[in-house]
């Protein structure tokens, strides 16, 4: 393979100016880019995905119940659940000294769907 084996290297230096001009149109302001990568950021770590996962399968949990579903401390639930509520995932209630999370919104229970759908589909 020309650059080595895997990568793919441009033979001739040739810039399309119409396509670059329409792709820059249709990127986002740049906040809207950083909450993006934060929110992908926040899916990418297999805790985090079982966490949401179990809130979209039960609707809403506490944490000593996602702790015992996780498989993790009660303090590293606590973690990832900061991760999550800072890039907008989860929601939660307070009931006493109880609190209980819940998915955030539709948007991301369909964030979720399309990843799995993408991870156990044949390639």
């Amino acid at each position: 393979m020309p650059g080595g084996a895997g990568r793919t290297v441009c033979g001739v230096y040739e810039v399309h100016p119409e396509r670059v001009e329409k792709a820059r149109a249709t990127l986002p302001q740049e906040g809207t880019l950083e909450k993006a990568a934060l929110l992908l950021k926040a899916l990418a770590d297999p805790t985090r995905m079982r966490l949401l996962l179990a809130l979209k399968g039960a609707g809403e949990l506490c944490v000593c119940d996602l702790a015992l579903l996780a498989g993790v401390s009660v303090s590293a639930v606590s973690h990832q659940l900061r991760f999550l509520r800072t890039a907008r995932l989860v929601a939660f209630r307070r009931e006493g000294k109880q609190v209980y999370y819940r998915i955030a919104d539709a948007h991301v229970e369909a964030l979720l769907e399309g990843a799995l759908a993408h991870a156990t589909e044949d390639t």
